[in-house]
């Protein structure tokens, strides 16, 4: 039916609405109602000839004769197809008016005749300019009606691989069936913050824009989730979800937004499953409310759910499945827990195995089951609900089992013992017999009586099923109700957005209530969505004052008056199911008589008594009756629920039914706790079954009405956003498009709608620059003036005749439709005129010029052949001449060569026969010789073998003889020794024994050495003696071997001549033979010369070969190892930078929780400092609050620590957080030495045991001397032993009392331990004394003894045994002198190593004592605190305690250190001082100076040190003006004001010099704290001015500037390399501040992603606009027209961003930081960074904008990349590695500039794009669009051979670069030119109180 609506204020008042519906004829009505029948799978399209009476005019958006001029030859029209509904074809000829045919040709090439209505002569539509196909709005397409969408859902689908594509205020989402990597928290980012129009069309755009709209318009919002099942609704609403989780954040640590992403899996198992058409359908309507606070973070979230389809749990149709639940549970029966469930297979239940497709392809129930299990905890339903709930899902699939057996017509019964329900009643805790009665019978209750009725098996069987489906639906409901009670916000509701995921529009074969009631839902969202579609044109009509038009739409009012009206078709099934004996039946005749034949909407089915037909929206659907009484009244016996409720061994299940009778009805009053703005009730408005007779009043269809009414009104207060969901095809293929279910849903969810309304009125819209910009070819230049919109008015006035076509409104041009498709065909036609011409000239002057080419190039031929010809005759006569030349001289050259051969022949002949005759008398000569020669050697050797073994024979008797006597000596030496040693063992363990020995050793020297000296005047005698016999032996043996020798010689010389005589014949004999041999021998020897020497020939080739590829080889080793070199190089690099990168993100991340955790300190002290009322305190001076920036080490002493720890938590100093952790660093260094020289002393004891226990094991050789070293070392373990138990009873004594006065230094146990470490000592050093006596003593008899046993050989055997017999008496002695020297040397050993041991413990000991005192005090201190503070402040102070306790400990060990550092420095300027005046005091002796000139001499140079205290660098300052330093030069110096014109890096300067003065006097705590207060000062600077670039950068640099002074005086010789000798002499004398300085590294790394962060918000405004949106070449890219959604103009106008302004940006960047003086190392870094940022959002946004990738759009980002090039080498920053940054970005303009056609052209692509990802190649080729008609789309085979190409790249598979990546930063040293002696300190800085030294 057709109304009317007034866009606009109509010329009579309309006192309530703002628009009118009047209604037409029936006539109308039907025509309208026939333009949107949809075209079903199983109908026929319409053919050409009756589509006058289907297809009507407003779906082409045009009027026949205002656009007959368009249909000229070659236009393209759109035809019906009854397989592609819509094919395209091409006009042959022009159409006149009159023509009642077209001839057309097809795309194929197939030639058609298209015949024209003869009552409408309707057209076909024209079809759009390839240049708007693919537009990512709709409403954008210069044709609008039905092929155009469909043609470019289609290319976006197919092509381009786009899912989602903009309607005017519908975003259209096509499910791709396919995961695509388009959801993740990249892309997210990227689309957070950003307008709806200025990216691409996605679900996290529109989700954007409701976020936006809440923020700003203070509004609830409602995105609208609509579409059939499984086009994608659940995942579209998810992702929408995980958008405002992700954007937004939870304002609590609870994670909301986890929680309510988490009951998506729960409400997919219990209301999902699988249909025909879905494998996870939705079968439930929910509306999700996401609550926000006043800072938009969600704090919690609401469900209310619709229409659960409960038929669904005892019927399935074929193919489909229940719940999944319901096969989760099948799945996971082998659990153990499940095992009291007594589940088993789907197949085995009869609730499950009615569709016969238990199993969905590609899910695993079991997997599912354990995520709804994770997500009910996380929700917070305990593991006892989650077994209830399985419990009663279990009861419900075994009551299913339940059989029934007739006894006659009206009764039935249950088997006896029936296992299915045995179990049912088991789970749920009834009686058997009572549930077996109540299923049978039924109680019918009247005014007097109750009777009790049995009910025959089908009553039962459909009671069974009323029963599980009533339980189910309780359930789901108390599911839905913990699930809202976990989302349930904590706090006020500021706002709210709300996702309707509802179900689509439904039309089965056979349609029953729900679909009813699903189709009644969509007609209510119609109406509501073609409410706001004219509220919003009509706003946008009055906003740019365009008069109001009449325009035509579908109302289905009228269908809701049927459905809800009085008297309507729900009023009249409420009123049957109130009759007593109402039936369907009845009912269906209700409606025919009410409604047939009186309303035009309703019909009856022509075979068909039980069924009735609605004209809806979007078909007419068919419903048959049958049932609908019975689901409207949702009936189950009360008696059935009373057996349920009473059961007392399951708790969960009477709550289910006790939440039923405190259901508030949907229309009473609203529960409280809930805000206004939402106007709905918590719990969900379901459509509840009721209880039985009085209580079960309300009917599901009433329910559902009311709790529909609540979701408008809920609707109707918020804005809505819409979301299409279209399925693309039925069989669930991927990036497949079925253009008639397309088209189907197309009409069904209202985009067809959207679409007619837009084109009634003016779709196309452009603002006046816009227009300007695209049609600027078709002015003349005296047609533009100044103003743009007068002369847009003049020039349309000349190309559009009829004024109606357009309209001027404030900002913007109106055309209607087709109206921009005329202007682009003139403007084409212009620009193709204009190419004609400029082709007809360019290929004319080209013809000219390959003309005169060519002339030039035949008279060059010519010159060339005739000289050619006359050389060639010139060349023959020389050659001729030559030819005889040759010959003369070649017969020459064989003559003379011949001769040749012939006389060295002859020579060679007879030299060789000479030579042979000379080396055979040669030979001869030469074997004489050798046998002379022979014959000397063999008798030689024969001689002296014999003689020989002579000599061995001899040697072995004396050894024998010698052994034997060697045996008889040492036996008696044995039994000697066993003598002296029992007679040790009758005397041992006399201390006396020792110094006996000596006395006796003493007397006995003398004698020993009186018979050393017999004994070594007899040696001298006995040698000499033997030397002579030995020579007279040595002589005989000489002379009897000459003798032997020489008759051995007679003999072999006689055998000799006898054997050279034989020899002599034999070899006459061989000599003949030997000639003959030689002769042969000499002729082959001639053949392996001349062989060898080819072969030699050979190998010379083949070893220059060789060594040609060695060298090769070495060369390309070589260069291999370089690359190789190189790239591990590279690598490390790039190791070490990420290594840096790491380091700085934890420092990055350490930072933001140090200021997390000083904002968290903050608030709670202003929570403690919250005045009471009426009284008011405030700090008087700024130092008052000083203490919170500053960190004071002045009490550091043990003394001062109670009166600090006394101190109140909130007044005490935060601490030094970089010191503390480089000081924590040094103790577990320290603690990591200690325990590895723990564990080296270990060692060291359990080898001593080893030696120890080899020793025992050893055979008794010196038991005298063990024995002795045995009792010792028993005594020494004794006494250590009980120092040992005397220490660890001091220890335990004290760790069981630690008062302060126990463990002081004056205590008694302080004074014992002492007394026990002197007395140890004493007796260490005693027994030290005396074993080095002992030693001393033992030494010199060693070296006495040593020399007799140095005799003891075997060749003096003699006398070795007169020796020991003189020995015999003094055995005993040397026995005891060796055990004593062993016995002392052991002593000594183990008392070294007890004493260590002692100390170590002893130290141990001490340093414990004292830990434990300060450990102590400070517990009773934390005690004594912590029961004063609230409970709340506990944990914060005993937090703080325990970090000042670690910082004081690791501060001690440091100030030890230093101590030590400080009195070894203290003593040497002593010892020199002391020396220096040792040496004047000479001095002056010498001279005899008085004693009043020596006190007048130190006071002469007082003066001196006066006159350099101007020039030495350092300045001086009281302790208590620190703070004021601080502030004057950090907190309140402005860089815009005072530091503009001071030294760069002055303060830097200022505070070094302090440190050094600081250093000077040697004043570690003056040093230690001015630094920490510098760092705390400069840190809470940035912290308050964190925004300003020029506080961050001016930090930056004075913080670098000062790193660099503590390098460069820090006496270090690798920074001491460029200083001056006067810079030298101001290096620092007495301090390493080596820590500090990495502290203050880690502080400018702060600094540094500080000021990266300051630069990114400042240029992230700019780059979109000034880098993509801006035409810097003006002209090059044409405005394409766009849709609803208007993107940012690329026109500059006012306030918007253009290239200039970014270069303007970046060269105030650059003067600031130079104007600091910021090290210009350290500028390139940032320039780096700051062009990475430019190229990474430009790239990422090209990469989300499909309107930007085209080719004049590269051309655009090429020059705007050549003047940033241009930029840095204006500034000398080209080797800064910025421009390598955007590398991607320019390879990204080159791919859209590039020809992509060819194969060629592919791999051109491939090779050029290496800094680009594939999936960002193949991204930009799929967005690539044509901006002009001349330019070609890029083919998907050529995408595709591009990601073929691409497959073996190993890159991410990230789309979208890290816009928020930060380059690691480096400081590199650089020194000071400056002199520090030099520097003025200006006034205006306000330090007065610093004096120069």
């Amino acid at each position: 039916m057709t109304s009317v609506v007034l866009l606009g204020k109509p010329e009579r008042e309309i006192p309530k609405l703002p628009y009118e519906i009047v209604y037409t004829n029936t006539r109308d009505m039907e025509i309208c109602s026939m333009e949107i029948e949809p075209i079903l799978p199983g109908k026929e399209i319409p053919a050409a000839s009756e589509s006058a009476e289907n297809l009507c005019c407003w779906r082409y958006g045009m009027e026949i004769d205002v656009l007959e001029y368009m249909y000229v030859k070659y236009a393209r029209v759109w035809i019906p197809d009854p397989e592609e509904v819509w094919k395209s074809a091409e006009l042959l000829k022009d159409y006149k008016p009159g023509d009642k045919v077209l001839q057309l040709r097809l795309e194929e090439g197939k030639d058609l005749e298209y015949s024209l209505d003869p009552k409408t002569k309707e057209l076909p539509p024209l079809r759009n300019p390839d240049i708007l196909v693919g537009e990512n709005d709709l409403t954008a397409l210069s044709y609008l009606h039905e092929p155009a969408v469909l043609h470019n859902l289609k290319v976006r689908f197919i092509d381009s691989k786009l899912i989602y594509t903009y309607c005017g205020i519908v975003l259209v989402a096509i499910n791709p069936y396919e995961q695509l990597p388009i959801y993740g928290e990249d892309i997210i980012n990227a689309y957070s913050g950003q307008n709806m129009g200025d990216m691409d069309p996605h679900i996290f755009a529109v989700a954007e824009e409701a976020y936006k709209q809440m923020a700003r318009d203070e509004r609830n919002q409602s995105i609208i989730v609509s579409g059939e099942s499984g086009a994608g609704k659940t995942v579209s609403a998810k992702y929408a979800m995980r958008y405002f989780a992700t954007v937004s954040g939870s304002a609590s640590e609870a994670n909301v937004e986890e929680k309510v992403l988490a009951s998506n899996p729960i409400m997919e198992s219990i209301g999902n499953a699988k249909t025909t058409r879905n494998d996870n359908s939705s079968r439930f309507g929910k509306y999700i409310e996401i609550g926000f606070d006043k800072r938009y973070r969600i704090i919690g979230a609401n469900m209310r759910t619709y229409l659960l389809e409960k038929s669904r749990v005892v019927f399935q149709a074929e193919e489909e499945r229940n719940y999944h639940i319901f096969y989760q549970l099948c799945a996971s029966a082998a659990l153990p827990e499940f095992k009291t469930l007594r589940l088993g297979s789907a197949n085995y239940f009869h609730y499950t195995k009615q569709g016969g497709s238990p199993v969905i392809d590609g899910v695993d129930d079991a997997k599912e089951m354990v995520n709804t299990r994770q997500a009910c905890t996380l929700l917070g339903i305990s593991d006892s609900y989650q077994m209830g709930i399985f419990r009663i899902l279990a009861g419900i699939l075994h009551l299913g089992n339940v059989e029934f057996a007739s006894r006659d017509s009206d009764s039935c019964t249950v088997p006896t013992k029936h296992e299915p329900l045995i179990i049912f009643c088991d789970l749920m805790g009834v009686e058997y017999e009572e549930m077996a009665h109540w299923l049978c019978h039924r109680k019918l209750a009247t005014a007097t009586e109750t009777y009790i009725k049995p009910i025959s098996k089908l009553h039962a069987i459909n009671a069974r099923d009323a029963l599980a489906k009533h339980i189910y639906a309780n359930l789901f409901n108390w599911i839905v109700d913990h699930v809202n009670k976990a989302l349930h916000a904590t706090v006020k509701q500021h706002s709210f957005i709300g996702v309707l995921d509802i179900y689509g529009f439904e039309t089965f074969e056979i349609n029953s209530f729900e679909q009813f009631c699903i189709n009644y839902a969509n007609e209510k969202l119609q109406q509501q969505f073609n409410m706001h579609v004219f509220k919003l044109e009509q706003e946008e009509y009055m906003k740019e004052q365009i008069p109001w038009t009449l325009i035509d739409f579908y109302d289905n009012q009228p269908c809701i008056n049927l459905i809800e009206a009085k008297m309507g078709i729900l009023d009249l099934l409420d009123e049957e199911c109130k009759m007593p004996k109402g039936s369907d039946d009845s009912w269906a005749q209700k409606l025919y008589n009410t409604h047939l034949n009186k309303c035009a909407l309703f019909e009856k089915p022509r075979l068909s008594n039980k069924a009735f037909i609605i004209k809806h929206f979007a078909d007419k659907v068919e419903y048959q009756c049958e049932g609908f009484l019975e689901k409207n009244k949702d009936t189950v016996y009360e008696e059935q629920i009373k057996v349920l409720k009473s059961s007392k061994k399951f708790k969960l299940l009477p709550e289910l039914f006790q939440d039923e009778e405190k259901v508030l009805s949907p229309t009473s009053a609203t529960p409280s706790g809930r805000v206004p703005l939402s106007r709905m009730p918590i719990k969900p408005a379901k459509a509840r079954p009721g209880q039985a007779s009085k209580e079960h009043k309300k009917t599901v269809g009433h329910q559902f009405r009311n709790s529909l009414h609540l979701l408008m009104e809920t609707l109707n207060a918020t804005t809505p956003h819409y979301v299409r969901c279209i399925k693309p095809n039925d069989f669930k293929f991927p990036f497949t498009f079925d253009e008639k279910r397309a088209v189907q849903q197309l009409r069904a969810c209202g985009v067809l709608e959207t679409i007619r309304i837009s084109a009634a009125g003016f779709p196309s819209r452009w603002t006046y620059q816009e227009f300007f910009s695209r049609y600027r070819v078709l002015m003349k230049q005296r047609d533009v003036l100044g103003d743009r919109k007068q002369t847009c008015k003049n020039v349309l006035e000349k190309l559009i005749q009829d004024k109606d076509k357009y309209q001027f409104g404030k900002t913007k041009i109106f055309f209607r439709a087709g109206q921009v498709a005329y202007l682009e065909k003139i403007r084409a036609d212009k620009l193709r005129a204009a190419c004609i011409r400029i082709q007809k000239t360019i290929r004319g002057w080209l013809m000219r010029k390959k003309y005169v080419r060519m002339r030039k190039a035949a008279i060059t031929i010519q010159r060339h052949v005739r000289g050619y010809q006359a050389r060639c005759y010139a060349k023959f006569l020389r050659r001729t001449r030559a030819a005889i030349t040759i010959q003369k001289f070649q017969r020459m050259y064989v003559v003379r060569k011949r001769y040749q051969c012939m006389r060295d022949a002859t020579i060679a002949l007879q030299a060789l026969l000479r030579g042979y005759m000379v080396r055979n008398k040669y030979q001869m000569m030469l074997r004489e010789h050798k046998s002379v020669v022979i014959q000397k050697h063999v008798r030689g050797w024969l001689a002296r073998r014999r003689y020989g073994r002579t000599l061995r024979a001899i040697v072995y008797l004396q050894c024998c003889y010698r052994r034997m006597m060697a045996k008889r000596e040492l036996k008696k030496l044995k039994i000697e020794a066993r003598s002296v040693e029992r007679y040790k063992k009758l005397h041992i363990g006399l201390e006396n024994k020792i110094m006996q020995l000596q006395r006796k050793i003493d007397e006995q020297n003398k004698e020993y050495k009186s018979l050393l000296e017999k004994m070594s005047s007899l040696e001298i005698t006995y040698s000499t003696e033997t030397e002579k016999l030995r020579s007279d032996v040595e002589r005989l043996r000489m002379s009897e071997e000459e003798a032997k020798n020489a008759t051995n010689r007679v003999i072999s010389l006689q055998e000799e001549i006898a054997k050279l005589r034989r020899e002599l014949h034999q070899t006459q004999s061989e000599k003949k033979s030997i000639e003959e041999w030689a002769d042969k021998y000499k002729h082959e020897t001639e053949q392996l010369v001349s062989e060898l020497k080819e072969q030699n020939s050979l190998l010379k080739t083949e070893k220059e070969e060789l060594n040609r590829r060695i060298h090769d080889q070495a060369r390309e080793i070589t260069e291999s190892m370089e690359k190789k070199l190189v790239e591990e190089t590279k690598q490390l690099e790039l190791d070490l930078n990420d290594e840096r990168l790491r380091y700085q993100n934890l420092l990055n991340e350490f930072s933001r929780l140090e200021e997390r955790y000083d904002d968290l300190k903050d608030e709670m002290n202003l929570m403690v400092s919250i005045p009471k009322p009426g009284h008011k305190r405030t700090d008087s001076t700024h130092s008052s609050n000083e203490s919170e920036y500053t960190f004071s080490s002045e009490i550091t002493e043990a003394e001062d620590l109670p009166l600090r720890m006394e101190e109140p938590s909130e007044k005490k100093a935060p601490l030094d957080m970089s010191l503390f952790l480089k000081l924590q660093k040094r103790v577990s260094e320290l603690e990591q030495e200690k325990q590895s020289l723990q564990d080296e002393l270990d060692r060291k004891e359990e080898q001593a045991l080893r030696a120890k226990a080899k020793e025992e094991e050893r055979p008794p050789i010196r038991g005298a001397e063990l024995e002795y070293e045995s009792l010792k070392r028993q005594e020494l373990e004794s006494e250590n032993k009980k120092l040992k138990n005397e220490l660890n009873e001091l220890q335990k004594a004290l760790t069981e009392t630690r008062a302060p006065e126990v463990t002081a230094p004056g205590a008694p146990a302080y004074r014992v331990l002492l007394d026990q470490l002197t007395s140890v000592s004493e007796e260490l050093e005693v027994r030290k004394e005396e074993v080095l006596i002992l030693r001393s003593q033992l030494v010199s008899q060693k070296e006495a003894i040593q020399p007799k046993e140095d005799k003891n050989t075997m060749t003096d055997a003699t006398i070795l045994l007169e020796d020991v017999q003189k020995m015999k008496d003094k055995g005993e002695i040397a026995q005891a002198y060796i055990g004593l020297k062993e016995t002392n040397r052991l002593l000594e050993s183990q008392l070294q190593s007890q004493k260590k041991s002692h100390e170590n413990e002893l130290e141990s000991l001490r340093g414990e004592i004292q830990s434990l005192k300060e450990e102590n005090n400070r517990q009773q201190q934390l005690l004594a605190q912590n029961l004063q503070l609230p409970p709340e402040a506990r944990i914060e102070a005993s937090l703080q305690h325990e970090i000042t306790r670690l910082t004081n400990e690791n501060l001690d060990l440091m100030e030890q250190l230093e101590k030590q550092d400080k009195t070894v420095r203290k003593l040497k300027k002593q010892l020199k001082v002391f020396a220096k005046k040792i040496g004047e005091l000479e001095v002056g002796q010498m001279e005899n100076i008085s004693p009043g000139q020596i006190i007048d001499e130190p006071i002469r140079p007082v003066n001196i040190p006066r006159k350099e205290k101007d020039f030495q660098g350092m300045l001086e300052y009281k302790k208590e003006d620190e703070q004021k330093l601080v502030k004057n030069l950090i907190l309140e110096l402005k860089p815009r004001g005072v530091a503009v014109n001071l030294i760069p890096g002055l303060p830097a300067y200022i505070l070094f010099m302090c440190v050094r003065h600081a250093d000077y006097l040697n004043d570690d705590q003056k040093v230690r704290s001015l630094l920490t207060s510098t760092i705390n000062g400069i840190k809470k600077v940035l912290k308050k001015r964190g925004d300003d670039f020029e506080t961050v950068s001016f930090w930056l640099s004075n913080t670098c500037r000062f790193l660099h002074c503590l390098k460069q005086y820090s006496g270090e010789e690798g920074f001491m390399k460029h200083n001056t000798p006067r810079q030298n002499e101001h290096c620092l004398t007495n301090f390493d501040l080596a820590e500090y300085r990495q502290v203050l590294s880690d502080l400018a790394i702060q600094i540094y992603q500080q000021l990266v962060r300051v630069l990114e918000n400042i240029l992230q405004p700019m780059i979109v606009s000034g880098m993509l949106e801006h035409e810097t070449i003006q002209g090059v890219s044409g405005v394409k027209p766009t849709g609803l959604r208007k993107r940012t103009s690329s026109i500059a106008d006012e306030g918007t961003y253009t290239l200039d302004s970014i270069i303007r940006q970046l060269n105030s960047f650059h003067s600031v930081m130079c104007q600091h003086g910021m090290d210009p190392e350290l500028i390139k870094q940032v320039v780096k960074q700051m062009f990475y940022i430019i190229g990474a959002v430009t790239l990422n946004n090209l990469l989300l904008r499909k309107d930007m990738c085209s080719w004049s759009k590269g051309m655009q980002i090429r020059y705007n990349v050549s003047q940033l090039e241009e930029w840095l080498r204006d500034k000398n920053l080209m080797n800064s590695g910025a421009k390598e940054t955007l590398e991607p970005l320019i390879q990204a303009a080159q791919l859209l500039q590039v020809k992509k056609k060819t194969d060629e052209d592919a791999e051109a692509i491939c090779s050029m794009c290496n800094a680009l990802t594939t999936a960002q190649i193949v991204k930009v080729l799929n967005l690539y669009t044509p901006v002009n008609e001349f330019e070609e789309r890029v083919l998907v085979s050529f995408i595709r051979t591009i990601q073929v190409r691409l497959r073996d790249r190993k890159d991410s598979p990230q789309l979208l670069m890290d816009a928020k990546h930060i380059f690691p930063v480096t400081f590199p040293f650089n020194p000071s030119s400056l002199a520090l002696e030099t520097i003025q300190i200006p006034a205006s800085l306000g330090l007065g109180f610093i004096s120069r030294v």
